[in-house]
């Protein structure tokens, strides 16, 4: 098996939990996941099957897209309300033009502190691990990029106001510690209530199959594939096509020269090679300096050219 399943992820599951699942329905043990989802958390999660996992380090560096629920005056040591409350206030009373006003503060390059129910690593432990012992140690901010945050539904009648937003962000980025830092902004205690993942490499809702239509079919023996080709994920990185012989020596190990692609290779980078019937070679990098293109990640086999 070989290639991209977009997985609807179901809340209460671990990404741990959906990638041993579809180990078990697809009778395989070589499968990753593009970006860990908290349990609470549903949405796309991309798995890569096979070969593919070789790209899932592309595939995370992609822009992700969320819709999120914030309330505000309670505030909890997970920064989301499956948590104990640490601080709370009877009442918020919030302008919505002060609102988006500070929302589109957001936008840009930020900085986060790393949550303490997180899975980033100080001293070769997991920060949730020492969490749950209840230490609490210093950590490093770390920073973030927000592309869009749009207010989507508000409801500020409420004595503890809940907002929902959808935002387009880089990965590495808390949403859970976004919603925190927007009550922080605010001078009022806040956190996540809900949180969807609406897109990952380019997935969206219409391109997964939930964990029910994935054990359908493998129950029934349904005809046909539910992967998708893993160069789909890739379409930021740019595409060439090279003769046969020039792609059987490029799959070979060896470098080849840049003048061999059809078109004109980038000045340094990653491309994608394809052969001139379509098989898609692997990632390769140009080397302009030399004029050469190396293997990054192969694909395919020489034969198979």
């Amino acid at each position: 098996m070989n290639g991209i399943l977009p997985i609807w992820k179901p809340a209460g599951w671990t990404s741990h939990d959906v990638v041993a699942k579809c180990r078990r329905l697809l009778r395989t043990k070589r499968i990753g996941h593009a970006g860990t989802l908290d349990p609470m958390v549903t949405g796309v999660l991309p798995l890569c099957i096979g070969p593919a996992t070789r790209f899932v380090e592309y595939l995370q560096e992609l822009p992700k897209e969320y819709e999120a629920v914030l309330q505000f005056g309670v505030a909890t040591d997970t920064q989301d309300l499956t948590g104990e409350t640490i601080a709370q206030v009877d009442s918020v009373e919030i302008g919505e033009e002060r609102l988006q006003e500070t929302l589109l503060s957001f936008v840009g390059d930020i900085w986060q502190l790393p949550p303490m129910y997180s899975a980033v690593k100080v001293d070769g432990k997991r920060l949730y691990e020492l969490a749950r012992e209840g230490k609490t140690v210093e950590r490093k901010p770390r920073q973030a990029t927000i592309h869009e945050l749009e207010l989507l539904e508000a409801d500020l009648s409420l004595d503890h106001p809940r907002i929902r937003f959808r935002v387009l962000c880089s990965k590495g980025t808390y949403i859970r510690t976004l919603c925190v830092d927007i009550g922080e902004k605010l001078g009022v205690p806040a956190a996540m209530a809900e949180l969807t993942r609406t897109e990952s490499a380019g997935f969206r809702r219409e391109d997964c199959v939930t964990l029910e239509q994935l054990e359908a079919l493998q129950r029934d023996g349904a005809e046909g594939s539910p992967l998708l080709a893993a160069d789909r994920t890739l379409s930021h990185i740019p595409a060439l096509t090279a003769a046969t012989p020039a792609v059987r020596q490029a799959l070979q190990g060896r470098r080849i020269p840049l003048d061999w692609l059809d078109g004109t290779a980038p000045a340094g980078g990653m491309i994608r090679l394809y052969s001139h019937s379509g098989l898609f070679a692997g990632l390769f990098e140009a080397e302009p300096e030399d004029g050469m293109l190396k293997a990054v990640k192969v694909f395919a086999r020489p034969e198979e050219v």
